[in-house]
């Protein structure tokens, strides 16, 4: 545990350039108070301590806006990044050398049993406001963008945008998508074509009543 301690003080190091001095990073990153209480709490959850490893995991939630459950399972030089609104559930599996954001979601999808939770590999980076959700694998390497909404598995070595999440960038190469914003999808602008549509319908049908009045 202690090792994973100063691992994930010194991965602070090698991604911020913000970050100073030792002193500095421990007393005032929200996001390595987080990760270290929760490697506490989960320490006692392994041991079946389920009780105070909850009331620790609230504790680290209420002081530094971050909610890990003490049953996600995180590697080594984990870096959260800002970190309020983080969410990451009970069964998360993350890696090695991930990077995450602030109002990162990393949730499950419903009520479901077992493994509900996404599984992150080694050296993703999942930026601001993404949320990745059910029982899916982001693989190594990969990147989701700011705002994603990921509800799929995702390929080694891919970048993925959009809502719903897509990939148009796998092991270095562009896929065949045009990354123009007014094509990427917009649920809203969606639901409202379908609106129109249904009201468009409901229209020819008050005229064919009259007409036959």
């Amino acid at each position: 545990m202690f090792k994973s301690f100063r691992e994930d003080l010194e991965v602070i190091f090698d991604q911020d350039p913000a970050a100073r001095s030792y002193v500095e990073v421990i007393l005032t990153y929200s996001g390595l108070h987080a990760i270290w209480m929760h490697r506490i709490a989960h320490f006692l959850w392994r041991k079946k301590f389920f009780f105070i490893s909850r009331v620790i995991s609230q504790v680290s939630r209420f002081f530094t806006g971050i909610e890990i459950h003490p049953g996600a399972t995180i590697g080594n030089r984990f870096f959260i990044d800002h970190g309020m609104g983080v969410v990451i559930g009970e069964t998360c599996e993350i890696g090695d050398n991930v990077t995450i954001f602030q109002g990162v979601t990393l949730g499950g999808t419903g009520k479901e049993k077992g493994k509900r939770h996404p599984t992150i590999e080694d050296n993703a980076l999942i930026a601001s406001g993404a949320k990745v959700l059910g029982a899916i694998t982001i693989g190594k390497n990969s990147k989701i963008g700011a705002g994603s909404v990921v509800l799929q598995n995702v390929p080694q070595n891919s970048t993925v945008v959009g809502i719903p999440g897509r990939v148009v960038i796998q092991d270095g190469k562009k896929v065949k998508r045009d990354l123009n914003h007014r094509d990427l999808p917009d649920p809203v602008a969606d639901r409202f074509q379908k609106l129109e549509q249904e009201i468009a319908s409901l229209k020819a049908q008050l005229i064919k009543e009259k007409v036959k009045r």
